[in-house]
């Protein structure tokens, strides 16, 4: 339980480094960030592919299109609806609906998973969700609140931001809730061949989404400089970055968690993700956070501690 633990918490500090690149980029593209960081992941797959060879030839043709599907939808589609919220909503806004993905993970993996994984009773369950839900109230009070005070804030831009960030929750509701769902139906195969497996998968797309920017880009006759932007150099680093320490190593890490815990208790750990952002918002802004963030703040993590000290029980029994 606690080894699952720090995983997931690992995982979370790595992804946290994904609500970085918007706000250092902001004249980038999001599209061109999403496929630019997911470039990246494939290539650092590439030689690690080459190691594990051996292992990647077990996978089925049923197994790779598993891993296109997720690469798709939990890498290029949710980080490029990130982004783009990122953008047009700045940081804390999207990285609070972001944060309420372990309440919506555990709800949904507790109704879908009690038979595979036992049921975390909800009597014993709501104080966690609750005190997480209360927590990212609090930090969103206060982020709005900023908002509402800012004259020249574009309130459609914001909403539409907002529902980016929502697509974002959807996507990755449903990718943790099926990368489990593979990797426990797979107990003889190795996290990091399966980590490695989705960079692979991911490559390509990467790849069809650069050309297809470019060429779009290049026929409506955007000054913007492709193929690496006006900051070639702060672009590639960042994208390196990221793609190594939150794309191939964070889904390392969460693969590791997701193989030791169940899916209903793991789906609260992604509240880590949310931690990390907001500190590196908080880094990049200069700022402490108000009393009321770090009460809210405090609220997680009370949440996620509580959480870890739950037991599945049998399905059969009582909720």
């Amino acid at each position: 339980m606690w080894t699952g633990t720090l995983y997931a918490l690992a995982a979370g500090l790595m992804w946290g480094l994904v609500f970085v690149g918007p706000l250092l980029l902001p004249d980038y593209p999001a599209t061109l960030q999403s496929v630019g960081r997911y470039l990246a992941f494939g290539l650092i797959a590439l030689p690690l592919a080459w190691l594990d060879r051996a292992a990647l030839r077990r996978l089925s043709r049923a197994d790779w299109l598993e891993a296109v599907k997720l690469a798709a939808i939990g890498n290029l589609l949710y980080y490029l609806c990130l982004a783009s919220a990122i953008q047009r909503a700045g940081g804390p806004l999207p990285t609070m609906i972001i944060g309420t993905l372990p309440v919506v993970i555990a709800i949904c993996a507790n109704l879908r998973d009690a038979r595979r994984d036992g049921r975390l009773p909800w009597r014993r369950l709501a104080p966690s969700l609750a005190l997480i839900a209360l927590g990212i109230g609090c930090v969103n009070h206060v982020e709005l609140q900023a908002l509402r005070a800012d004259p020249d804030a574009d309130a459609m831009r914001y909403a539409s931001g907002a529902a980016l960030a929502v697509v974002a929750v959807i996507c990755w509701t449903w990718y943790p809730l099926r990368n489990a769902d593979w990797l426990r139906s797979h107990p003889d195969r190795r996290p990091h061949t399966w980590a490695t497996a989705q960079g692979v998968a991911t490559l390509p797309l990467a790849l069809a989404g650069y050309g297809l920017l470019w060429l779009g880009m290049t026929l409506a006759g955007s000054s913007f400089p492709m193929p690496l932007g006006p900051r070639a150099s702060t672009f590639l680093a960042l994208m390196a970055a990221i793609g190594l320490f939150a794309s191939w190593l964070g889904t390392l890490c969460w693969n590791q968690a997701s193989q030791r815990l169940p899916t209903a208790l793991a789906g609260q750990l992604i509240v880590f993700e949310t931690l990390a952002a907001l500190a590196y918002a908080f880094m990049l802004r200069g700022q402490i956070p108000a009393p009321l963030t770090q009460l809210g703040i405090a609220l997680l993590v009370l949440g996620v501690l509580r959480a870890t000290r739950l037991r599945p029980e049998p399905a059969g029994q009582p909720a």
